[in-house]
């Protein structure tokens, strides 16, 4: 099904996008709807104030027009078809064809104004998360405002008051509006220079974002509160997830805000940073410490900054390890040390495509060609110049090259590690561990080092149980 068929079908009873007449749309500003999953380029300011713009990872920034003095944006919230990686593309609700949606960048100072169409098949708001701003302007369906219906535009304006990182989400049926990927990024640059935001050669931002969805079904599971089995970055999961290209020596931030379910420690390879700010504004620069791994928890942004100095190419992921995989069954039992020979044959001549999971650990995984549903990722996929990476979800590289042109995001490829700079196989002869020495002494034999049998002893607790 394409986009126009899936719009046409999503279940607007009366109201379609025709339902907000031309008429009505010729006052505002024209919506810029975009599709492609792939990170745009930084967009410079035409109009307004001037400053440094952010570049969106697997997204993009919202444009603006300038009406008597007011920098006015377009948001319709809709429908979308979301790639979420290469081979799977998933019926999500966004903004402005995609989820997340549009970046908003403005200028502290800026008075705003939003125009906000609803195309969804039930009411909305926006919350402006974070936002200094007029209560009746803050997005609460039923305590600040009228739900937007189906088919109507409200509009919202308020002066963007500090600088900082935000976000903007729905504040109504937010299990499923969130669920099914309805949010986006806001940057408020500093109109003049601030003691406690420094300037930088590159500055990245994205959300953290998480589904459940069946394998072979595109659309989440609106109820899932725990067992999310797609962790991804502005709604990519890897190898979908674009890597951040930078000059050697750029001072380099990098804003994310965490609208999932869990807290997510975010770590970098061969760099040590700084948090330098959160939703709340900027931090103070005596209340920083060097960091590798920040932990976001739910609803918070984090702003850290380092200069890349380092050059290679470096992983940067969420620590915790399911999280950098892709879908998989949560009730699939340990089968490390199972001894499988023998069983596998009789198996298969009852199950054809019987396949054998896990009896080493799941690393096979990565080079598995086994049959997928459609629209289903692999658990791990990708391939670096050295192999299969073997990762998954929330992951990405931070490419740093002394070659890279300022103001260039392209991809520069993989990088050459210099002779003598890259770990390589022993070739040389390997003592016998004292230990195993001992063994074959003992016995009389060389031991089975695949499989060494373990006594074990069990000493039963004496005192009535309670003082084991």
């Amino acid at each position: 099904m394409n986009r126009r068929e899936f719009l046409a079908s999503a279940a607007f009873g009366a109201v379609s996008a025709t339902a907000v007449s031309k008429v009505a749309l010729a006052a505002l500003p024209e919506p810029m709807i975009v599709t492609s999953p792939e990170t745009a380029p930084p967009r410079m300011p035409d109009t307004g104030r001037p400053y440094n713009p952010v570049v969106t990872l697997n997204g993009w920034t919202a444009p603006w027009r300038i009406n008597q003095g007011v920098k006015e944006f377009h948001l319709v919230a809709e429908p979308v078809e979301r790639e979420i990686a290469p081979g799977m593309i998933a019926r999500l609700w966004g903004y402005n064809g995609q989820s997340p949606g549009p970046t908003i960048e403005v200028v502290e100072g800026d008075r705003v104004r939003l125009f906000v169409t609803n195309r969804l098949p039930e009411p909305t708001t926006i919350h402006w998360h974070g936002q200094r701003l007029p209560n009746g302007m803050d997005g609460v369906a039923g305590l600040n405002q009228k739900h937007i219906p189906v088919g109507k535009t409200f509009v919202y304006e308020f002066v963007a008051r500090r600088p900082g990182t935000f976000m903007y989400h729905p504040h109504f049926d937010e299990m499923v509006q969130m669920a099914m990927g309805m949010m986006g990024f806001w940057v408020t640059h500093p109109r003049n220079r601030h003691p406690a935001i420094s300037e930088v050669d590159r500055d990245f931002c994205f959300l953290l974002n998480a589904y459940d969805i069946d394998p072979g079904s595109v659309t989440p599971k609106i109820n899932e509160m725990l067992d999310f089995n797609l962790w991804t970055f502005n709604s990519r999961a890897f190898p979908g997830i674009d890597s951040m290209n930078v000059r050697l020596g750029d001072r380099v931030r990098i804003r994310m805000g965490n609208l999932t379910m869990t807290n997510h420690p975010i770590h970098i390879h061969g760099h040590e940073f700084e948090v330098t700010g959160t939703d709340g504004g900027p931090v103070p620069p005596g209340a920083r410490w060097p960091e590798v791994t920040t932990d976001i928890a739910v609803g918070q942004m984090r702003q850290v900054e380092f200069i890349a100095d380092s050059e290679g190419d470096w992983a940067f992921h969420c620590h915790k390890s399911h999280h950098a995989m892709n879908p998989m069954g949560h009730d699939v039992p340990t089968m490390i040390g199972v001894d499988h020979r023998g069983l596998v044959g009789r198996i298969q001549n009852l199950v054809p495509d019987y396949m054998l999971m896990g009896e080493r650990g799941m690393g096979d995984m990565k080079d598995m060609t086994m049959m997928l549903p459609e629209e289903t990722l692999p658990m791990m996929a990708g391939h670096g110049p050295h192999g299969a990476i073997g990762m998954g979800g929330m992951f990405t590289s931070f490419k740093v090259r002394r070659d890279q042109k300022p103001g260039d995001y392209s991809d520069p490829g993989w990088y050459e590690q210099p002779p003598g700079t890259q770990a390589y196989e022993w070739t040389g002869e390997l003592p016998e561990p004292a230990r195993f020495a001992s063994e074959r002494l003992n016995r009389g034999e060389v031991p089975d080092l695949n499989r060494t049998a373990l006594e074990l002893q069990v000493r039963r607790p004496t005192g009535g149980g309670h003082n084991h």
